[in-house]
């Protein structure tokens, strides 16, 4: 017989033993090397929770980085959001009821990730996301090159030709009114991503607010023929309360975060009866 190495084995024998060892060694693999995010567990009720730890967590790997730096996963020094909630209940799994100002608590529709603290950058290596005032070429950013390993600050950039399209509404001066039909503001500024000439965010300034705020342009609606700027997660008075920036002219990865999960907890905590039952 082809192929028959003694009596009881061949060929096909040793490459099918073969096939299932490498298969089980790529299951192992493939469950580990998804450890290098959102690991070690954690458990709500410790004293009830069994740790299964297998496969184990894997060593950290370097990554280098686009635009200089490295980072590492798993990270030994991970940061976790602070969620201002406690559960209702004493059983694993029980929804969270936000303690203080429910949309900024980090729970539920408002929840985030920490990212980075660095802006993302375009191929070039400079802030992707800038207000049109720094687009349009008005205005030169430059910034020292400081910064962390995994963080590397741009050397420079100018960005120029960016203009509104004047067969679109330009929503700057436009008054931004909430979910309670009063208005909360005026838009300032819009900024907009470079690389995908897109507008992300309008920049608003709140009614008896010392600074300026974003607004994700996905939770507004623009009315070039009344000239506002509708916004239903939120109420009027609630803006001045949104995240904002460290620097008045780009925004950090874990910002963005902030800011749209602030406007997203609106959806559900802006007003009580959003947190109601339809029925």
């Amino acid at each position: 017989m082809k192929g028959q190495i003694t009596q009881t084995i061949d060929v096909a024998q040793i490459v099918l033993y073969a096939f299932w060892a490498f298969f089980a060694y790529l299951v192992y693999w493939l469950r580990r090397e998804d450890k290098r995010e959102g690991y070690p567990l954690e458990f709500e009720r410790q004293e009830t929770a069994p740790y299964l730890n297998f496969p184990p967590i894997p060593k950290p790997k370097k990554f280098f980085l686009p635009h200089g730096g490295v980072a590492y996963a798993p990270r030994s020094d991970r940061i976790e959001p602070n969620i201002r909630a406690e559960p209702i209940a004493a059983w694993p799994g029980a929804p969270l009821e936000p303690v203080g100002d429910a949309m900024s608590s980090g729970a539920g529709p408002g929840a985030y990730a920490l990212r980075e603290d660095a802006p993302d950058l375009t191929i070039d290596g400079v802030p992707k996301i800038v207000p049109l005032r720094v687009a349009s070429g008005e205005k030169l950013v430059t910034h020292s090159q400081q910064g962390t390993e995994s963080s590397p600050r741009p050397t420079s950039g100018e960005y120029k030709h960016f203009t509104i399209d004047p067969n679109d509404p330009d929503p700057r001066g436009m008054e931004v009114v909430g979910a309670d039909g009063l208005v909360g503001g005026i838009v300032s500024d819009v900024w907009i991503d470079v690389s995908e000439v897109v507008i992300r965010y309008l920049e608003v300034q709140p009614k008896g607010g010392s600074r300026n705020v974003l607004l994700p342009i996905t939770f507004s609606r623009i009315d070039g023929s009344k000239g506002t700027v509708t916004v239903k997660a939120v109420l009027s008075s609630q803006l001045a309360g949104a995240p904002t920036t460290r620097d008045p002219d780009r925004v950090t990865f874990r910002e963005e975060d902030k800011i749209c999960a602030y406007y997203g907890g609106g959806l559900l905590y802006a007003t009580p009866r959003r947190r109601e039952a339809w029925l």
